[in-house]
């Protein structure tokens, strides 16, 4: 027996050592999980640090442009436009003038038979034939009556009469020329003529085509037709509804250039002439009337075409992009990020719309930084994290040259930042 437990004794170091060991190796494994453990919380902490502050894009307001363009649409109509109607009833028996025809004032465009009219000028040929021989039988027996006033043949009431009676058949001879004059005028009235120099721009009639007298007014929708119109086309007039915000800019002295869809790339120069100083109410523009000189007749009436304006504008007056603005309870406002990062809420006051972008009258400097497209929930003194883009937003090279890169970036950072905007403004 004491052999047996003196042979087992030089084990029991071993053991003890392996034993120490593995305990040292559980106690690194344990110290190890507990440190990456740690480290994992704080990179979660980390990232939820840096997840709980919204990323935004900033910039600076820039000085407007010394000038800019607007285009309207606009509608040209001849200098002169007469549509021509028959005076007399009948049958067009020849026309002269077709569409597009050069015309001088007085060219013959048709003539009308109108034997109704021929046969009531006759007629009143004869009826003033009449009333002159009845005016000179009145007027000798008027005038012997007179010679035998005051004798006790006649009566000074028989006398009387007979004057009256001459007078008054003169006034029925009077009546009878004015008559024949009438009919004379009916006559010429048969022969459609052109009221002016231009250009035929519609025929509407036909040989043999039976035509009513369109009456006094010429230009009433009735029972006539329109035979003819004719348009002078030396000059143009273009009509463009201005809206009330550029109603300023209407005055002596405006210019603007014409393109149309058939000359693409060409520029016609029209010049203001008038307008008409009183807003539509349901569309808030005014009619304006442009000039617009035609000497080759390449522009027809009734054309379309894109009015475009040059509007001189004042460049210390700063403007943003439309979607930095906040419409809130408390009004118009722009979110400002200031030298901690944290939001304010500025108050604006907004003066033209130029497209994309809005002036700021009032509320902004040139330092300020604004966040280009703020959330619709950004609230007072929250804190944001500036980025050097946001996705969704694209801005125009000048705003890009604006944006003020933050002070936290890396050399790296900030290089690439710049050549970004080199790039974007090539």
């Amino acid at each position: 027996m004491n052999t047996l437990r003196d042979i087992s004794l030089p084990g029991r170091p071993k053991v003890r050592l392996l034993t120490g060991v593995g305990l040292l190796v559980a106690l690194a494994l344990v110290a190890l999980g507990i440190v990456q453990r740690h480290d994992n919380l704080a990179d979660l902490r980390d990232v939820a640090n840096e997840d709980s502050v919204p990323p935004v894009q900033v910039m600076s307001p820039m000085p407007g442009p010394a000038s800019r363009t607007m285009t309207l649409p606009g509608n040209i109509h001849a200098w002169y436009s007469a549509p021509i109607y028959a005076q007399v009833s009948g049958y067009v028996s020849k026309w002269y003038k077709d569409y597009g025809a050069v015309v001088k004032a007085g060219d013959l465009l048709a003539t009308i038979d109108a034997p109704a009219v021929d046969e009531q000028y006759e007629s009143a040929q004869a009826n003033l034939d009449v009333a002159r021989t009845n005016y000179n039988l009145a007027a000798v027996t008027a005038k012997r009556w007179t010679a035998l006033q005051g004798t006790e043949a006649v009566s000074q009431q028989e006398v009387d009469v007979q004057v009256a009676n001459a007078a008054a058949q003169k006034a029925q001879a009077r009546a009878a020329e004015h008559q024949v004059a009438r009919f004379k005028v009916l006559e010429g009235f048969k022969a459609i003529v052109a009221p002016f120099d231009g250009v035929v721009t519609s025929r509407n009639t036909d040989v043999g085509n039976y035509v009513n007298a369109a009456g006094g007014d010429v230009s009433s929708q009735g029972a006539a037709d329109e035979l003819f119109s004719v348009s002078d086309i030396h000059e143009m007039r273009v009509f463009v509804s201005v809206p009330q915000d550029y109603s300023s800019i209407l005055k002596p002295g405006l210019t603007a250039t014409l393109s149309l869809p058939q000359y693409p790339g060409r520029r016609f120069e029209a010049t203001f002439d008038t307008t008409a100083n009183a807003f539509n109410p349901q569309t808030r523009t005014v009619v304006t009337e442009l000039l617009v000189k035609n000497p080759d007749h390449l522009i027809w009436p009734g054309t379309y075409a894109d009015v475009h304006f040059v509007i001189p504008s004042d460049p210390n007056v700063l403007i943003i992009p439309e979607q930095a603005l906040l419409f809130r309870a408390e009004g118009m406002q722009v979110a400002l990020v200031g030298a901690d990062d944290k939001v304010h809420l500025q108050d604006v006051k907004l003066g033209l719309n130029l497209g994309q972008t809005v002036q700021v009258v009032s509320g902004l400097t040139r330092s300020d930084r604004l966040i280009v497209n703020p959330s619709a929930g950004i609230l007072e003194g929250e804190k944001v994290r500036i980025v050097t883009g946001a996705p969704g937003v694209a801005l125009s090279p000048q705003f890009h040259a604006a944006t003020p890169v933050p002070a936290n970036l890396s050399a790296e950072q900030r290089a690439k930042i710049e050549a970004a905007r080199n790039d974007s403004g090539k």
